[in-house]
């Protein structure tokens, strides 16, 4: 009777209408049930159904069939360079691999105790709340105090920390270099962090930055760290729309900018774009612009009062002394968006103490670095390898990193090889889409330079064809060099699966062996071991990520789901050979890695159907002679829309707001408008034969489809298109 009185109380009549209460709780337990049903679908949208699973292996045995993971080529490394090496031989790296897997505490724990911490932790790992992993647990430490001053604590004040040079260039030289050592790096930081402060920003706030690859970028990301703020870099090619969703998601209180930079040769206004970004970001209270052109016509700026602060005028009011805050171990770091198998970009978050020893142990082991080596990694910091192995992998390890800020082709296809000449780069890590554009371009540009400098290659971003692998091998490393062929993603914070330089075999194509610490299995839908299946990782390693933000159980949807939760799913196929080597065929969700760039298909689908004149659509990633895979677009158009509309201006059309949404490397390679989707009884897009009729295959079994005949449909509108 309780609710019957409550009720009376706000109406005197409606005691006297009990079917108006029974309607009122239909509808509570109909909304309940929705609820409900929500959840349950959003699981099972994250768990193959098997028939979807069977099509998983199926690409990854196509694979194989194909040729992949059947190189016999072996490259040891040479007796010079094992010499040297920090781990020597196949028995050194069998021996650390075994204690890694075998007694994981204790050999992390040693791994930990060459940085520095304020306050011991009291356990290495906490496994109690599986699949979030708690790590170094109340261990206090600070990220950027690791960087900078404990190095210079070490007597390495003077020691160049970061090299860089900018793009802009004049009679062949470029305009911008600056050598910064590691005791002015730590007075620019702590003076950024003042600057910080003074806008009011603390502990657990959340910080996005939008810059140019310059050395002001490094200083914003270690001065958040040394603040306990909470970095959220977004790629500089990114637009307005992913910046607004991006700092609204993270609720970040002030985006850090710079008013341009460089890229083939045109000057980006980026000031403008973060305008126009965060116009509907209620959080977002300050933008902060480091100025690189005063003067500059289209680097101008309008400034908001009360919301915008120049960072040369704040920073005059600073001093260069800040004390880096001591953090617990599982304190947030930084977040980082990385595109999903839904339309919305994951918040993937990394902790303070954990990501910190695998970013330390990874450069120290898989770069093999010595004291007097330049290491450059070509990747932008807005991406998670920029994060791991150009701020802070690197410089907790005391090294000197180049930064450079354009594009490779820029003025010329001889940028790259030029700045490896002159500042006699001795480490060199980059993607193969670059690998292969160098390769397109020609040998004659590489045979100018002097490249002798050179001790270590590395590749990452996406799996390396065997020919590029060689070409590299051959053209770059003059056939000495060492290639370090890397697997691993923004989630796992640092490499997973990789050769040790001094000690592994190399193959080419392959990325050959797990690191320490990485229990790595390849199952098959059922969970059972197999050679050709889906790559699953056993034991949580320090990098592991915290989890998406705001969303616990997305998260273990998405990872967690598979094999009854008792491994880590991270969505790529794998082939190992009879040499235990593991060769990653590549996504076998619908992610797409395009350039090294993680592009979910769900995105750019949501965005089509905007359009007034799209009914549905369907993205998938087809090999790509340049980026290894690129996006292709089959888009059915509603009735009335197909007998009037122009394909090729529409085209045009979602082309731009692929531009506008997400930006211009998003873009479909093509766009095809099709009749109707190969689909199953159960309404599923059969995607795979989809890439079939994409790279010219024959067509695999089409039994299970609702109607056969559109398969042909498609693939003569297809045909129709490409001619």
């Amino acid at each position: 009777m309780a609710p019957f009185a409550a009720l009376s109380a706000l109406d005197p009549d409606i005691s006297d209408t009990p079917w108006l209460v029974l309607t009122l709780a239909i509808l509570v337990a109909f909304s309940v049930y929705l609820i409900l049903r929500s959840k349950r679908n959003i699981a099972m949208a994250n768990t193959p159904h098997p028939s979807d699973a069977n099509e998983e292996i199926d690409d990854v045995k196509k694979a194989s069939a194909e040729g992949f993971g059947s190189n016999e080529q072996v490259f040891p490394p040479s007796a010079a360079f094992v010499a040297k090496a920090r781990v020597k031989g196949m028995d050194g790296y069998t021996a650390l691999y075994n204690r890694s897997i075998q007694d994981p505490d204790g050999f992390w724990a040693d791994e930990a105790k060459e940085l520095t911490w304020f306050k011991p932790w009291t356990k290495v790992v906490d496994e109690s709340k599986k699949p979030f992993f708690r790590w170094f647990v109340d261990g206090k430490t600070n990220v950027a105090y690791n960087c900078l001053d404990a190095q210079v604590a070490k007597g390495l004040g003077d020691k160049v920390a970061i090299v860089y040079e900018g793009e802009p260039t004049a009679d062949g030289k470029a305009v911008e270099v600056r050598r910064i050592t590691y005791r002015q790096l730590l007075s620019e930081v702590s003076r950024f962090s003042n600057v910080l402060k003074g806008m009011g920003l603390q502990r657990g706030d959340t910080v996005a930055i939008y810059m140019p690859m310059v050395p002001e970028l490094a200083m914003a990301v270690l001065a958040c760290a040394r603040l306990g703020i909470v970095h959220s870099v977004v790629f500089g090619g990114f637009s307005a729309e992913s910046i607004r969703d991006r700092v609204n998601d993270a609720k970040s209180k002030a985006v850090i900018t710079m008013d341009g930079g460089y890229r083939r040769g045109k000057f980006l206004p980026l000031k403008q774009t973060v305008d126009e970004g965060v116009k509907d970001c209620p959080t977002c209270a300050h933008v902060l612009v480091l100025q690189r052109h005063p003067g500059k016509p289209d680097a101008g700026c309008v400034m908001q009062a009360g919301r915008d602060v120049w960072y040369h005028e704040a920073a005059a009011k600073v001093t260069d002394q800040c004390e880096a805050v001591q953090q617990e171990a599982n304190e947030m770091l930084f977040l980082l968006y990385t595109s999903g198998s839904t339309g919305k970009p994951k918040g993937i978050m990394h902790s303070v103490g954990g990501y910190m020893v695998h970013a330390y142990s990874t450069n120290k082991y898989v770069f093999d670095l010595r004291g007097d080596d330049l290491f450059w990694c070509t990747a932008d910091v807005g991406w998670v390898t920029g994060h791991t192995y150009v701020v802070y992998g690197p410089l907790l390890n005391g090294s000197s990193v180049l930064m450079y800020e354009g594009a490779p082709d820029a003025p010329d296809f001889g940028r790259f090889w030029k700045i490896i000449q002159d500042h006699k780069v001795s480490v060199f890590y980059t993607a193969p889409t670059a690998i292969r554009a160098f390769m397109k371009w020609g040998d004659e540009w590489v045979k100018k330079h002097d490249l002798s400098s050179l001790r270590l290659l590395g590749s990452v971003g996406e799996p390396i064809n065997p020919e590029a692998w060689l070409w590299y091998h051959r053209n770059i490393g003059a056939e000495r060099c060492p290639i370090v062929d890397t697997w691993w993603q923004t989630e796992t914070g640092g490499h997973m699966i990789t050769p040790m330089p001094g000690c592994t075999p190399t193959k080419p194509g392959s990325a050959t062996l797990p690191f320490f610490g990485v229990d790595a299995a390849v199952l098959d839908e059922n969970g059972n071991e197999t050679d050709h299946g889906i790559l699953a990782i056993r034991k949580p390693w320090p990098g592991i990520t915290q989890g998406i933000f705001g969303d616990e159980q997305r998260y273990v949807d998405t990872y967690w789901n598979r094999w009854g939760g008792k491994y880590y799913f991270p969505g790529d196929g794998a082939i190992r050979d009879k040499d235990g080597y593991l060769w990653i065929t590549g996504r076998v969700d619908d992610v797409v890695n395009v350039s090294g760039h993680r592009i979910g298909t769900a995105e750019l689908e949501a965005i089509f159907i905007e359009d007034a004149a799209v009914a549905e659509s369907a993205v998938i990633g087809v090999k790509h002679d340049l980026k290894g895979q690129g996006l292709m677009a089959f888009v059915i158009l509603k009735s009335a829309a197909a007998k009037t509309v122009n394909e090729v201006e529409l085209a045009k059309k979602l082309n731009g707001m692929v531009d506008a949404k997400i930006g211009k490397f998003a873009r479909p390679e093509r766009i095809v408008f099709v009749p109707d989707l190969p689909k199953t009884r159960s309404g599923k897009i059969m995607r795979r034969l989809l890439r079939d009729i994409s790279e010219g295959r024959e067509l695999g079994n089409v039994s299970t489809l609702a109607d056969p005949a559109v398969v042909e449909a498609i693939r003569s509108k297809f045909s129709a298109a490409k001619a």
